[in-house]
């Protein structure tokens, strides 16, 4: 049975690995740790050839990537009974998604619940992988645009680390999470 501080966080960090971070609250180095941990599971799976990729599982990944992020953000060990209002968080943090900014709501309700629950996007929803980001009147989403703008804000997400004191709520939040994913391992 392998020791649980060597159980991987991500291709280069151990829990060991993170919790000596966290104790010399090296800031830089547990930043470049998350932004490791979210591309390789939620970024460069998406990147491969472009014959093999859908919108729809394009659109699937960065739905859970969203709520993932927005949970480090808020501190939020179980997002159970709290996903429309962490996923809402999320869109009034980042504003990069302004043009889907009024039709929030409905695109969880319609495109991230009928995704994650049915398999299916509902009320005329559709998903593409050409076009503008998102065409209010086709009810259209461009996945390969939508998943480059999340991919922006992880790293946005991952900046705001490296600037802010060890002490801010950002900081408290993250090792809130972090703790949380470590006991689960």
């Amino acid at each position: 049975m392998q020791n649980s501080v060597n159980i991987k966080l991500s291709r280069n960090v151990t829990i060991q690995d993170y919790r000596q971070m966290e104790y010399n609250q090296d800031r830089d180095s547990i930043a470049r740790f998350i932004q490791e941990r979210f591309t390789e599971r939620y970024i460069t799976p998406l990147r491969g050839e472009s014959n093999n990729k859908h919108g729809f599982c394009t659109i699937a990944v960065c739905c859970l990537m969203i709520e993932s992020l927005e949970s480090f953000q808020q501190g939020e060990v179980n997002t159970q009974g709290k996903s429309r209002r962490i996923f809402l968080d999320f869109f009034n943090r980042y504003l990069t998604f302004s043009s889907l900014q009024p039709y929030i709501d409905d695109f969880y309700i319609n495109v991230r619940c009928g995704i994650i629950h049915q398999a299916e996007t509902r009320n005329g929803w559709r998903i593409l992988r050409k076009g503008s980001l998102f065409d209010p009147a086709a009810k259209t989403i461009n996945a390969t645009k939508f998943h480059d703008l999340i991919e922006e804000c992880l790293v946005e997400y991952c900046n705001f680390l490296r600037k802010e004191n060890w002490s801010n709520i950002v900081w408290i939040n993250l090792r809130k999470k972090m703790d949380s994913i470590c006991n689960n391992a």
